[in-house]
């Protein structure tokens, strides 16, 4: 891969990690995230589709298969303490596991050595999202995940995950998920949707960053195609974000926006 140059990089927004030098070579230059932070990583075509309808995983195919952004979101899973995902995600991607390695097997060995950097465990939790406890409690990525839900969720899935698995039972909202991290001391966070949970996060005020890869696509979109947006849903107040960095690969936008003071209030 050719490395992604940087077009814009505001000074001073992010701390740095020092990330090995193939790793920053390949990206445009160092990474850093600040801690607490809940990010979220998304690819969007040109008109705003980052979801396909059907049981296909979207992301390759509004990325075109990009392997820069496959790269970006190893990097990305590689510095989270947990990778948190929705139901209809976890349902789509079938046998996933959510792991940089997985995202981009060549740099695997890179990705292990910046989580011990960092002083990660191996791997990042797994968290799904699910109000009706409705996924397959056979598939391996559980193991050692923690399914947040609803009462009625509890009760369907109660026996019949991975003894590894954990069950937490969600109040009304996501802030007690997030803040129940922090407590475990799980702080950078990354959620790679969908488009209904990441709505969920920005409607309750906890999204902090989103990175967000333009794939040069046209989809279209039509009432009740199942075609859906970044935000699934509607906000009842717009929210402001500013550009940290923008990088491009030939046709290919690397996005970077963080909240703006009050996005909160």
């Amino acid at each position: 891969m050719t490395p992604i140059e940087v077009l814009f990089e505001r000074p001073g927004r992010s701390p740095s990690f020092a990330i090995p030098g193939a790793l920053a070579e390949a990206y445009g230059g160092d990474f850093g995230l600040p801690r607490p932070l809940l990010f979220a990583n998304f690819v969007s075509s040109i008109d705003g589709v980052v979801a396909l309808p059907g049981p296909v995983e979207s992301g390759r195919i509004v990325s075109g298969g990009s392997e820069p952004d496959r790269f970006v979101m190893a990097l990305l899973r590689a510095c989270a303490d947990a990778v948190v995902i929705g139901a209809g995600t976890f349902r789509h991607a079938n046998g996933a596991h959510w792991r940089a390695e997985d995202a981009y097997p060549s740099a695997a060995n890179l990705f292990s050595d910046l989580r011990k950097h960092l002083g990660l465990r191996p791997q990042p939790r797994l968290v799904v999202v699910t109000a009706s406890g409705k996924i397959d409690p056979a598939q391996p990525a559980l193991r050692d995940a923690l399914i947040a839900t609803t009462l009625a969720g509890e009760a369907r899935l109660r026996g019949a995950l991975p003894a590894g698995a954990r069950i937490v039972v969600l109040g009304s909202g996501l802030a007690s998920l997030i803040e129940a991290h922090h407590s475990q001391g799980l702080q950078s966070v990354l959620t790679e949707g969908g488009p209904t949970l990441v709505g969920q996060f920005v409607e309750e005020g906890l999204l902090d960053e989103l990175f967000l890869t333009v794939s040069p696509k046209l989809f279209g979109r039509s009432s009740d195609d199942g075609r859906k947006s970044l935000v699934d849903g509607h906000l009842r107040a717009a929210r402001d974000l500013e550009l940290v960095s923008a990088r491009r690969h030939e046709s290919h936008l690397f996005l970077r926006y963080a909240r703006k003071r009050g996005y909160r209030e």
